[in-house]
């Protein structure tokens, strides 16, 4: 760690390694993260990849084993649902404050990310669709300005990154959820309570259900 509490620049750079590999797909749930293998990919010591890993396991995203190692959080659908419940209970609260205070400049911000997400698929990057996906949500909750229930929703994202890769690796998905990002933009321009909370948990029900069908 810094100075200030964070991340030295050499963690975070395989902090910033490892989340791309999980995003990726490269690292799956379920498998053994190598790593002597990673620090040689990254060109850093081993030191930061253990404390990138540490970090990771903290979010959940990793899951350490005595003797094994560490391994991608492999989760039952059961865990899933669990946190797409706790999602939407929370993202709920957020909207409710969020939309009242909800101006031009938050709304560029969405509309951005939303543009971003179709050149992503246009590209078929599902690296940048993963990370414009997550700053088109984030930007509509972020205006609610209540620290506390972001820090947890941003947590539970964190926590199914890997499983969110496996949806978007299929192109039907990433065309439907533009589709879905069109309805939810509509319902932000309105300032339609109702609606937006309608599209948020169509969007999420239809993730999971598509997550279901690759997991079991």
């Amino acid at each position: 760690m810094n100075g200030t509490g964070g991340p030295s620049t050499t963690t975070q750079h395989a902090l910033e390694g490892l989340r791309r590999a999980i995003n990726a797909g490269t690292l799956r749930p379920g498998e053994r993260v190598g790593q002597d293998e990673l620090a040689q990919q990254l060109g850093v010591s081993i030191a930061p990849v253990r404390e990138a890993l540490r970090i990771l396991e903290q979010e959940g995203q990793v899951t350490y084993y005595p003797r094994r190692g560490y391994f991608v959080t492999e989760l039952r659908m059961a865990d899933l649902r669990e946190i797409y419940e706790l999602r939407s209970a929370l993202e709920a609260r957020a909207v409710r404050h969020a939309l009242g205070a909800l101006d031009e400049s938050a709304l560029e911000r969405i509309t951005r990310a939303a543009a971003d997400c179709a050149n992503a698929v246009d590209s078929d990057d599902v690296l940048a669709e993963l990370d414009a996906n997550r700053r088109f949500h984030m930007a509509i909750l972020e205006p609610a300005e209540q620290p506390h229930t972001l820090r947890v929703i941003r947590l539970l994202w964190d926590s199914t990154e890997a499983y969110r890769a496996l949806y978007y690796n299929s192109p039907e998905e990433r065309r439907a959820s533009l589709q879905a990002h069109d309805r939810i933009l509509d319902a932000v321009r309105a300032r339609d309570e109702h609606a937006l909370l309608r599209e948020l948990d169509a969007h999420r029900d239809r993730a999971l259900a598509v997550l279901g069908a690759i997991l079991t």
